[in-house]
């Protein structure tokens, strides 16, 4: 078992976050690039919340943003490096953000999560997630990929 923190990630992380992302995460967005995350970070310096080695705190196991926009809990890129899963760090994530929507004030939670991603799917319902079957998502790229 590996013991690890939770808390918040600062902009000098952004490198070893995208890392952790591009090998724990599916799929890529527009935003997930250093500038994207940077922004992110501007707006809500307390929505990337990150879990990292309790002996190596410069070492990133996981992250998910738990983004508050002053109405509605969303939750995207829950990611947990391979190579620690299966160990309490993608749940412990996920009730680090669901305490930080209650505080401040939210009353229910989304999550985007691929349709093909298996593994996502068994994550979120194992959670409590589930999907809704009368909403589809819709979107305008507003930059150039």
């Amino acid at each position: 078992m590996i013991d690890f923190i939770l808390r918040t990630a600062g902009p000098e992380e952004i490198p070893a976050v995208l890392a952790l992302w591009a090998r724990a995460a599916k799929g890529t967005s527009i935003t997930d690039d250093a500038d994207g995350v940077a922004a992110l970070l501007a707006r809500d310096p307390d929505c990337l919340l990150v879990a990292v080695r309790a002996d190596e705190p410069a070492v990133l196991l996981g992250t998910v943003i738990a983004g508050w926009d002053g109405w509605r809990c969303h939750l995207y890129r829950l990611a947990v490096d391979p190579e620690h899963r299966r160990r309490g760090i993608g749940a412990a994530l996920l009730a680090a953000a669901e305490e930080r929507f209650v505080a401040l004030g939210g009353r229910r939670a989304d999550a985007m999560v691929l349709d093909g991603n298996a593994l996502g799917h068994r994550t979120w319902r194992g959670a409590g997630y589930g999907p809704q079957s009368q909403w589809t998502r819709w979107v305008k790229p507003l930059a150039d990929d």
